[in-house]
């Protein structure tokens, strides 16, 4: 497939030079990803659907800050269904694959990559509603199931697919994290555990031998062990 190449520094989300910052929706993504993401707005916008980005590029470390936020109990950790589990009945491992169900490896999450991008419907929320990113959003009934019935129909035409689609033991289903085929593919084919060790390594991660030590089922589970584009 063809896609941007990304240097290491990049690829692991130590640097940002392949991505631009963009403030009218407020995200940040490489250009042809930005391109491809505002033309979906458009679409969306003119079947009543305000389609926006509440999650896109993350530097290495801010997705270092929500791996230790969730590690040390800061910050809650959910089951496959949005159910807070109890932090203090879990062991380090149990942990780290928690954390991994709904959060990216720092050093191999997509949101380094620029092309991926979380999305909501600003217009089915009620006055006050707080976003959760969780499955009663999208289940049948929830404020956004006409958004994903609408996403759907429309986002391989501007060249999206969801990553995390369907369970296949790793990360739990997002619906709502749309990722650009052309760009990602490419990211993921450069990206190899070697690289990932020694930034992982080099980090202020908590767990960080943990990770290390289970850095190879963690690669296979989690990282490479997604939906493929428009494949279903």
């Amino acid at each position: 497939m063809n896609g941007v190449a990304l240097d290491e520094w990049e690829l692991t989300g130590r640097r940002r030079t392949h991505v631009q910052q963009y403030w009218q929706p407020r995200f940040a993504a490489i250009p042809e990803v930005a391109t491809a993401f505002l033309a979906l707005r458009e679409a969306a916008r003119q079947d009543g659907i305000d389609l926006l980005p509440c999650a896109s590029y993350r530097p290495l470390d801010a997705q270092v800050r929500i791996w230790n936020r969730k590690f040390s109990g800061q910050a809650p950790l959910y089951d496959m269904d949005g159910r807070v589990r109890d932090h203090g009945s879990l062991t380090q491992h149990d942990i780290v694959h928690a954390i991994l169900g709904w959060s990216g490896l720092p050093g191999a999450s997509r949101r380094h990559w620029g092309t991926d991008i979380d999305v909501f419907d600003r217009t089915a929320m009620p006055v006050g509603y707080s976003l959760k990113l969780l499955p009663e959003e999208v289940a049948p009934g929830g404020i956004f199931e006409h958004l994903h019935a609408w996403l759907d129909m429309h986002i391989e035409r501007f060249g999206f697919y969801r990553p995390y689609r369907c369970y296949h033991g790793g990360m739990y289903p997002e619906p709502w994290h749309l990722s650009h085929a052309s760009s990602a593919e490419a990211a993921l084919e450069t990206l190899d555990i070697d690289l990932l060790a020694r930034v992982i390594r080099e980090s202020d991660m908590l767990g960080r031998q943990l990770v290390l030590d289970m850095l190879p089922e963690m690669y296979a589970t989690y990282v490479v062990n997604v939906d493929r584009p428009f494949v279903r």
